[in-house]
């Protein structure tokens, strides 16, 4: 399985986290990671920044993307191929 650094960012007017209906249904999206091929090894929000960044693994980066689009319903999503810093440094860089 290959590492993804996702970021996901919206404006203050369509946080989805203050509208009481989107809010649980991405909640629900989050939690259907597995069924979805991701396994979400962390997330966190930036405190006031609209932005959502997780570290995920999967098979492939579609399957990522695919995971992601609902969010792009509400602002951007990039999905990016990382490596642990040990991968980096047995490889002799970035």
């Amino acid at each position: 399985m290959s590492l993804f650094v996702v970021q996901h960012t919206h404006t203050a007017e369509g946080c989805p986290a203050a509208d009481k209906e989107m809010a649980p249904m991405l909640l629900t999206v989050l939690a259907s990671a597995p069924e979805s091929g991701v396994e979400i090894l962390a997330e966190a929000l930036v405190d006031g920044q609209h932005e959502l960044n997780m570290i995920v693994r999967a098979d492939a980066q579609s399957s990522v993307e695919k995971f992601m689009a609902p969010f792009k319903m509400m602002g951007t999503v990039s999905v990016r191929q990382a490596s642990l810093c040990e991968k980096v440094v047995d490889r002799g860089g970035c």
